[in-house]
């Protein structure tokens, strides 16, 4: 099969993780994947398939005969998708020798726009896959998925020798779960990369530092017409906490290594009221001085209200794996020396998010982050080439024989 065939017969399969579940996988769909894949993956001969119960699927290409003792290497991508725009049935689109301007998507009245996203000056000429418009395309991760498989088939249809090539497909990265009860055993790889990257020849592998913040807001709730120096309005209070947080230090005014405050939801009335955040920094220290600002906002606002009207709660959620990855580099010159065997050049560029891979790093399994080809991921306008999708397949097999020659 054909890399864009692969991913076509994916992305159909609808595969959203939930935030709001307590399974393992936060949704059962995930399961439809993984069987599908399963199946494939028997068919093109890895051996030790194995899907258990927690929807986490494995499998390995045995070493070529004399090569057993070149440590094995693993590829990792996620089956889940998020859940924005993905509440019904995903119908892609390919379009054929793009233009470099506008596109239409589907009948939805979205526009995949130059203007908005300029590196599709850069894909003229290619083949574009994007969905209609009301969906998601899904091709993060299922592209990461289909180049895995379809480097498996090029290395068995070519016969390419190399070491042991493990492989796995996971559920639940979108939530953070992914590597949460992912079997390093039964993997079994030695390093290994995920697949989650954007444009072709990105090599990433410093990410940021996380963590969740929560804020509860208790109000005071009395007649309005008897509120004088009495009411707590818990909604205006929450608005508060945001007004003294930088006002530039979010998503859109941050790039690069600049980390941000995100307020992802808020929820109000006058007795009480939510506001949920998460919070990014590359910067281990800037990362605690993020932290250490959320926290003092805490103790002021109770100072001004009263103590117990504003509770914060901070959960950290990943490190950044630089300080994992930064001691096997080989790992990073392989890549970008498979890349430039490809012919592409190399991308080495901070993620500004989070992979499987950092959390792996972390228990053992250094593990940096490739792009797929892919852009504009979590949304309507997500979009992948044809041509990228096949150069990072070329990059996969490149890096392999980076690993067998050396």
């Amino acid at each position: 099969m054909k890399v864009q065939e692969r991913l076509i017969s994916y992305v159909t399969v609808r595969t959203p993780s939930n935030e709001e579940s307590e399974t393992v996988p936060s949704s059962m769909c995930q399961f439809d994947l993984a069987r599908k894949l399963e199946k494939e993956m028997q068919e093109l001969g890895l051996t030790e398939v194995v899907l258990d119960d927690k929807c986490y699927l494995y499998g390995k290409l045995p070493a070529t005969k004399g090569k057993e003792n070149i440590p094995a290497l693993g590829f990792i991508a996620h089956m889940d998708t998020v859940s924005d725009f993905c509440d019904h049935e995903i119908h892609p689109i390919i379009t054929e020798n793009y233009d470099g301007g506008e596109l239409t998507l589907g009948t939805s009245g979205l526009i995949l726009n130059p203007k908005e996203f300029p590196h599709l000056a850069e894909l003229k000429g290619r083949t574009l896959i994007t969905s209609d418009g009301t969906t998601i395309l899904g091709a993060d991760d299922k592209a990461g998925i289909a180049e895995i498989l379809t480097m498996i088939e090029r290395i068995q249809t070519e016969k390419l020798p190399h070491g042991t090539i493990c492989v796995s497909f996971t559920p639940d990265e979108e939530i953070g779960m992914g590597a949460e009860h992912f079997n390093l055993e039964q993997f079994g790889a030695e390093y290994a990369y995920t697949l989650d990257g954007d444009t072709e020849g990105e090599i990433q592998y410093e990410n940021f530092n996380a963590c969740k913040a929560e804020f509860e807001i208790r109000g005071f709730n009395v007649h309005p017409g008897e509120g004088k120096d009495t009411m707590i309005n818990a909604s205006l209070v929450a608005m508060e906490i945001n007004s003294c947080l930088p006002s530039m230090e979010t998503p859109r005014g941050t790039e690069d290594y600049e980390g941000f405050y995100h307020l992802i939801s808020m929820q109000g009335e006058v007795g009480e009221a939510k506001l949920n955040y998460i919070v990014r920094d590359h910067d281990k220290a800037g990362f605690e001085e993020r932290k250490k600002t959320l926290r003092l906002i805490e103790k002021n606002l109770n100072e001004k209200w009263g103590e117990g009207t504003v509770t914060l709660k901070i959960t950290d959620q990943y490190r950044n794996m630089k300080e994992i990855v930064e001691e096997h580099m080989h790992l990073i010159d392989h890549a970008k020396k498979a890349c430039e065997t490809a012919g592409v050049t190399p991308l080495v560029l901070p993620i500004r998010g989070g992979t499987d891979g950092c959390q792996l790093s972390f228990k053992g399994l250094p593990c940096p982050n490739l792009g797929t080809g892919g852009h504009a991921f979590h949304g309507p306008y997500e979009h992948i080439s044809v041509e990228g999708m096949e150069k990072s397949v070329e990059i996969l097999l490149a890096l392999i024989k980076e690993y067998t020659e050396e």
